[in-house]
């Protein structure tokens, strides 16, 4: 089979090997497609570490650094009984980067790591499955603060965990989600998916305090120490903090009128159920995240468009040629 194998910073080999097997408590994927995951992608493209204490080693492990992927089960292995061959299925975990990734055309996944997806939806609305499990984890602390139903709730960063975060606050009954977002496009493609106002944050409205206590809760899709302060800075009750931390944020006096934070718990079942649900009512759409859809051979020329903020999403086929 057909798996992609990043060899150096910047460099990738599709190579061929033998079609994994399951063991117990397993099951074997066809992949039909599997998702980019823009941090880690681009991360291990310039080898540089994507949190404290991380590191890169080349040649990195075969098919990583994929794991938003949907596909098809063709095999279980011994003791397996939640899911059959046959079922169409997303990994809603990353497993882990030790292990055979998803830029494959077949992967060995736990059991407990793959979720039924409805098979009327393209393979584009169910691929990041595991993307919006990860900021469903966020929206269920938030409900558990009584911080959504009715609230004005900001959005900063508004790539691909800010559009699926969007929906759902709508899907939560948010009175209005305002977004922010440094790029033209990424602000355009929000209005289309749940923001009802979306703001460049160096030029936004909300610079003068009176009139910034609009926004009750907000969510940080960046991570960096300014895109957090700012949310701090404007918002009112509850900032949610899902972006990737890699300095120390600073909680000042001007937020000691009862400013609360939260961040993020981790990967659960519970918060992939909770998106795949909110997917099958049709509240939730992961197919506007994917800008493209190429065969895995371009590996390459996908992180590129990724790298040039050309793409949000890029959506790899590891059964299609060029």
């Amino acid at each position: 089979m057909k798996a992609l194998q990043v060899t150096a910073p910047g460099e990738c080999e599709l190579i061929e090997i033998r079609k994994p097997k399951p063991g117990p408590g397993q099951v074997l994927m066809q992949v039909e497609a599997v998702a980019t995951c823009p941090q880690w992608d681009l991360h291990l493209r310039h080898n540089e570490p994507m949190f404290i204490g991380h590191a890169f080693q080349y040649p990195y492990t075969v098919g990583q650094p994929g794991h938003e992927a949907t596909g098809e089960i063709v095999e279980v292995g011994p003791g397996v009984s939640s899911v059959a061959v046959g079922d169409r299925v997303s990994a809603w975990k990353d497993q882990g980067h030790h292990i055979q990734g998803c830029y494959a055309q077949y992967v060995v996944l736990q059991e407990e790591n793959v979720i039924k997806v409805p098979r009327d939806l393209p393979p584009e609305a169910v691929s990041s499955v595991e993307l919006a499990m990860c900021v469903g984890t966020v929206f269920l602390m938030l409900k558990e603060m009584n911080g959504l139903a009715g609230r004005v709730i900001g959005v900063n960063g508004l790539g691909p965990a800010g559009m699926v975060a969007a929906q759902m606050a709508k899907a939560e009954g948010a009175k209005e989600v305002i977004g922010f977002d440094l790029l033209p496009d990424r602000r355009k493609n929000a209005l289309k998916v749940g923001v009802d106002r979306a703001y460049d944050p160096v030029d936004h409205p909300f610079a003068i305090r009176p009139e910034k206590l609009e926004i009750e809760t907000a969510i940080d899709c960046v991570g960096a120490k300014k895109s957090v302060e700012f949310l701090m800075d404007l918002t009112e009750d509850i900032v949610a903090l899902f972006g990737v931390q890699r300095e120390d944020y600073t909680y000042t006096p001007l937020h000691y009128n009862g400013l609360r934070l939260c961040g993020y718990k981790g990967h659960s079942r519970r918060s992939a159920e909770y998106a795949v649900d909110l997917i099958s009512k049709g509240l939730l759409d992961l197919a506007p995240l994917i800008s493209h859809n190429l065969p895995l051979e371009e590996y390459n020329r996908g992180i590129e468009l990724l790298e040039k903020q050309q793409a949000t999403k890029i959506c790899f086929w590891p059964w299609r040629n060029r």
